[in-house]
């Protein structure tokens, strides 16, 4: 069968040694940043994609699995949340799954790229689901660091959803020991972070188990958990941070009546029974997140490597028409 789009593929390097191909449908738009290269696209695989420096971010299919993970296991487990920080999450699902907690009041979204957030406003309303003009949210577009080390607003709940620490990009001093000491001032004394941690998993935890080892020096209670996300053919991490929340500790019976009391619409994915599910971390991941790891610094940050550097013409706002 002879397939006339068969070199019509985004090529989304996962790591040096796998690379997954998705054939492209469309290219919605496709340029680049003072920060780095936005690609948005409709695939074969996961439907529409954004895609920053050649790897994909959040895909229509699964998105929901990834924000859902990333925003409602924090933000159930604080008493009642009002006041909370999200810090990246340019596409505006993270803030969409905030918004979403009837206890929130006011939810402040910081960016430094406001081209990437433009331009997701544009072509990604149903990631955004209109979060962005929500009367709740108040956007900055700044440096997350230089923001909360000046701020002097205190938190219920700050949300990392950063994109990976690309030697070249915007993040690698946002992975740091010394961000996540700024990050615990801003929180108020009952408050919780949540953080997103990279592929997490057997064979691709490096940076994973670095950042717990991070956050582990800096906070009391570390709880890092795990969900897959088919589009990044991984598992992924994440981890909660705080000085008095424990998620853990929390039955899905409760969790399940915060759900139905605090949320203004139901979700996909996330309840009580998934709640323990991503807390429980097989035996061997759990091991090795013991062992002694390399502390990520300003001096001595952690990187992560886009598909430009393993796949000649990633960028399709690189390649001629």
């Amino acid at each position: 069968m002879n397939d006339p789009d068969r070199n019509s593929w985004l090529r989304d390097a996962i790591n040096p040694d796998l690379i997954q191909f998705h054939s492209l449908k469309r290219v919605i738009y496709s340029g680049k940043t003072d920060f780095q290269s936005v690609d948005i696209v409709e695939t074969g695989s996961f439907g529409i994609a954004l895609v920053l420096d050649g790897r994909i971010q959040s895909s229509a299919q699964d998105e929901f699995i990834y924000h859902e993970a990333l925003v409602h296991p924090a933000m159930i487990s604080h008493a009642s949340p009002a006041t909370v920080c999200v810090v990246g999450g340019g596409e505006g699902a993270t803030l969409r799954e905030v918004l979403v907690h009837n206890t929130v009041e006011r939810a402040v979204m910081v960016d430094i790229d406001k081209q990437v957030v433009d331009i997701c406003h544009r072509f990604l309303p149903e990631f955004h689901q209109s979060a962005f003009n929500d009367s709740r949210t108040e956007m900055n577009f700044a440096d997350a660091r230089k923001y909360l080390q000046e701020t002097k607003d205190k938190f219920d709940v700050i949300i990392i959803d950063l994109v990976e620490p690309l030697e070249e990009g915007p993040a690698c001093l946002l992975y740091t020991r010394e961000f996540y000491q700024i990050v615990k001032r801003r929180l108020n004394s009952n408050g919780i972070m949540c953080v997103q941690s990279g592929a997490s998993s057997w064979t691709n935890m490096e940076n994973f188990a670095a950042i717990i080892s991070t956050l582990k020096g800096v906070f009391s209670i570390v709880r890092p958990y795990q969900a897959q996300v088919p589009s990044f053919v991984d598992m992924w991490g994440f981890a909660t941070c705080s000085q008095a929340i424990d998620p853990t500790k929390l039955p899905a019976k409760e969790i399940d009546r915060r759900i139905s009391a605090r949320l203004s619409r139901d979700i996909k994915s996330y309840d009580g029974l998934t709640h323990q599910a991503i807390f429980t971390i097989p035996r061997h991941i759990r091991n090795e997140l013991t062992k002694p790891r390399k502390i990520i610094t300003d001096k001595k940050p952690v990187f992560t490597y886009s598909s430009r550097d393993w796949v000649t013409g990633t960028s399709l706002a690189d390649k001629s028409p």
